[in-house]
């Protein structure tokens, strides 16, 4: 693809991403809200320099790594992507603590309704907002959402520099062995 322009940029922050849903997945991976590279191409993470889908791959959960054009095949693993907040934006910022906690709310419906057994929300700045948890940390959650159990993952924006490609898929890989694991919810 080549690069949008800015007039494509800023018509993309009213096109809405559709979800990348299906009932009972193993995951739901959660992510802050659509930038506008997304809104642009409607494949979630199209941003060059976000990290997700190389670390989706490194943690274990695809056999490959996948281009955000090739999402579609997540489903075939169980594994599927929504968004706290619906609009899009070019930075997270833009969000308003209104949009972070009707996003919550939400997204806790969508979660009921599909059933995953894990909810995964790439960006602990994003959970802690949208679900009034100040002091949520990296890693499974107490909390249940929707009845799937939570697991906060680090946020794969390449703005986010305390994370490595490398850790962020150490703790992506923890996630999928507790999703795997025997006894797990849904097994």
């Amino acid at each position: 693809m080549t690069r949008p322009t800015p007039a494509e940029l800023e018509a993309a922050r009213d096109r809405p991403v559709p979800d990348l849903v299906a009932s009972g997945l193993s995951v739901l991976f959660c992510g802050i809200n659509p930038g506008l590279m997304t809104a642009v191409t409607g494949h979630h993470f199209a941003r060059p320099g976000n990290r997700f889908w190389p670390v989706l791959h490194l943690s274990g959960f695809t056999p490959r790594r996948l281009l955000p054009a090739e999402q579609e095949e997540l489903l075939s693993y169980g594994l599927g992507i929504t968004n706290v907040v619906a609009r899009p934006s070019a930075r997270a910022d833009e969000l308003s603590a209104e949009e972070y906690l009707e996003g919550g709310r939400l997204l806790a419906e969508k979660v009921a309704r599909l059933r995953p057994r894990w909810l995964a929300v790439v960006g602990v700045t994003a959970y802690r907002a949208a679900f009034q948890e100040p002091k949520a940390r990296i890693g499974p959650q107490e909390r249940r959402i929707g009845g799937a159990r939570v697991w906060v993952l680090p946020n794969p924006s390449g703005l986010n520099a305390h994370w490595t490609k490398e850790t962020m898929a150490e703790e992506f890989a923890r996630l999928r062995a507790a999703a795997r694991a025997p006894g797990a919810p849904g097994r």
